[in-house]
C-alpha cells in the first residue's frame, strides 16, 4: 500500500525510508523514548547507533517512512521477533508518528503498509508488543485486524512503574 494518499490539503507518501531519513526517524524515536511507554528504551539513540539499526534492515525487514507534504511524520519497521529459526514466519512490527501529526490517520495508513510488506515477504503473522497505557495503539492495531493474544504481567519498567506488556498478532 505505498504510495500517494491525498488527506484534506495535505499530501501523504508512503515510502521506503533512506539513509537520508534517519536523522528524523530519530528524532521521532528519541521523542518517544523521552515521553512515551510506546518502546522500552530508556536512553535516547545516537545517530552512529541508529545507523546500525538502519543497516541490520534488509529487504525482507523494511523501514517505511510517511510524508506529508514532503516532510518525514512518521515511520514503521518489520523486525526479527525471535532469533531462533522456527519462529523465521513471524515478525514485530513497530510504528512511531510525530505528536502534532498523531490522530489524523497517518498512523492507520503507516500500519496498514507495513503490515503488506510483512505479507510480501512471506511472513505468516505480524505481532505487536503494546505497553499498558497505550490504548490508542492498541485499537490502532484492532482497527488493522490485530487480536490480543495475551499479556505478559509488570514485564517492563519506564519511568518508574513496572508496566504489562499486550501481545497483539495479525495473521497475513
Amino acid at each position: 500500500m505505498r504510495g500517494k494518499l491525498t488527506r484534506g490539503m495535505n499530501m501523504l507518501t508512503i515510502r521506503p525510508a533512506k539513509i537520508e531519513d534517519l536523522d528524523t526517524i530519530t528524532e521521532i524515536y528519541n521523542d518517544a523514548i523521552l515521553n512515551t511507554v510506546a518502546t522500552f528504551d530508556t536512553e535516547p539513540k545516537t545517530l552512529e547507533e541508529q545507523k546500525v539499526w538502519f543497516a541490520s534492515h534488509v529487504p525482507k525487514y523494511p523501514v517505511l517512512v510517511v510524508e506529508q507534504d514532503g516532510l518525514v511524520v512518521g515511520w514503521a519497521s518489520l523486525s526479527k521477533w525471535s532469533e531462533k529459526r522456527a519462529y523465521s514466519e513471524t515478525t514485530e512490527g513497530s510504528l512511531y508518528v510525530k505528536k502534532e501529526y498523531r490522530g489524523q490517520g497517518i498512523g492507520k495508513r503507516l500500519l496498514e503498509s507495513i503490515v503488506q510488506e510483512g505479507k510480501k515477504a512471506g511472513f505468516h503473522s505480524v505481532m505487536a508488543r503494546i505497553a499498558e497505557g497505550g490504548e490508542t495503539s492498541v485499537h490502532l492495531c484492532e482497527s488493522v485486524g490485530f487480536e490480543h493474544v495475551g499479556v505478559m504481567k509488570e514485564a517492563g519498567r519506564k519511568f518508574g512503574k513496572l508496566l504489562d506488556v499486550y501481545l497483539m498478532q495479525k495473521i497475513l
